[in-house]
């Protein structure tokens, strides 16, 4: 018998999600965001579900030659731009647009020998401080990016630091706008989170958008909205089985370094999912987890290859029980991967691109 630890990836899913977002950016286009071999749902599993968006960002060429390769001729935007000259052959050669952020990458494009001209996003730096020219330096890399003949058309883009929090993006999005006046081109401003939370705002919106966590049915603002409240369903599902089940004692404990003592009498199930599966370590007693559909939670640490749970509300699971560590039970109930994150003091992101290798991936 086969382990039966296995995570599935949920196609209708995914297109649920990219049509949400669509319909939140209007008449704006939007980017699927298919970075970390698509937030680790494999991007030729995720590609079926996404192959409606206008265009896909990623950061690696590998990963466009990918999406090439499934029979994508539409816009593939590199977010970072490329990291040395010799992947500006590729990017004529795939037909790729790019980011660029830095004169070193302006410097390696003046000296592409091209026939054909890319297409460049200009990256702003309004306030994230991580890539992107200063507001009063746009003009200048403007001027020299319009004027090199391996350059096609000249856009632009930025990133938000706080769409998903009080101090919002307002003050950003007046650096860019100020940056960029009269320089035309198309913009690309909104996130995931600010897509869902300010998607009137036509400023925000603008002839981009960016839809990354949200395409995957992870909240970008959670705990304050729910995926439910955004009306996102879970696209990734890891499950496996009870493999053991103990009766212990109350004063017994559960587990490495005894973190849990039983108040009374309890029966434990043993889940084939550990850390070596990527299941956060760090999850404490009380990590929902649905048994045969039914919430229940963690106890104690977790292992390398196992972990414990509680079958305190569901008597009649045994050996072979389904066990839903995130995502989507057999019975349609539904455990959000933010809330699981949230107990583990981490985000959604890190879940999905943490599913370890040796788990299998399957799409329904």
């Amino acid at each position: 018998m086969t382990r039966p630890i296995h995570a599935t990836v949920h196609t209708q899913a995914l297109h649920h999600n990219l049509q949400r977002c669509r319909e939140a950016a209007q008449d704006s286009r939007v980017w699927a965001v298919v970075k970390a071999n698509a937030y680790g749902h494999g991007i030729e599993r995720a590609f079926d579900g996404l192959r409606a968006a206008d265009g896909f960002a990623l950061l690696e060429i590998a990963e466009a030659e990918r999406i090439r390769a499934l029979g994508w001729r539409g816009p593939i935007l590199l977010l970072e731009g490329v990291f040395e000259p010799r992947e500006l052959e590729a990017c004529s050669r795939l037909g790729l647009w790019l980011a660029v952020h830095s004169d070193a990458q302006i410097d390696w494009l003046a000296t592409h020998k091209t026939h054909t001209g890319l297409r460049v996003f200009l990256k702003v730096n309004s306030g994230m401080n991580r890539l992107g020219f200063a507001p009063a330096r746009v003009g200048a890399a403007y001027a020299r990016l319009a004027a090199l003949p391996q350059v096609d058309e000249v856009s632009f883009m930025t990133h938000f630091s706080d769409a998903d929090g009080p101090k919002g993006v307002a003050e950003q999005v007046a650096r860019f706008a100020h940056a960029t006046q009269d320089l035309p081109g198309e913009r690309s401003l909104a996130n995931s989170a600010a897509l869902l939370r300010l998607a009137g705002d036509a400023a925000v919106r603008g002839d981009w958008v960016r839809a990354g966590i949200s395409l995957y049915g992870s909240s970008p603002d959670f705990p304050e909205h729910s995926a439910a409240d955004w009306d996102l369903q879970p696209t990734m599902t890891l499950a496996s089985r009870l493999i053991g089940v103990q009766e212990i004692a109350a004063g017994e404990s559960v587990g490495y370094g005894s973190r849990f003592v039983a108040e009374r009498p309890m029966r434990v199930g043993v889940v084939a999912c550990g850390y070596a599966d990527g299941y956060p370590r760090h999850a404490l007693t009380d990590t929902p987890v649905l048994v045969q559909g039914v919430r229940s939670r963690t106890l104690g640490r977790v292992s390398m290859d196992m972990l414990s749970v509680d079958l305190t509300p569901v008597p009649q699971a045994g050996v072979g029980s389904e066990v839903v560590l995130w995502g989507r039970a057999a019975n349609g109930a539904v455990l959000s991967i933010d809330e699981v994150a949230h107990h583990a003091g981490t985000l959604g992101y890190e879940l999905m691109c943490a599913v370890a290798p040796r788990v299998p991936m399957r799409v329904a």
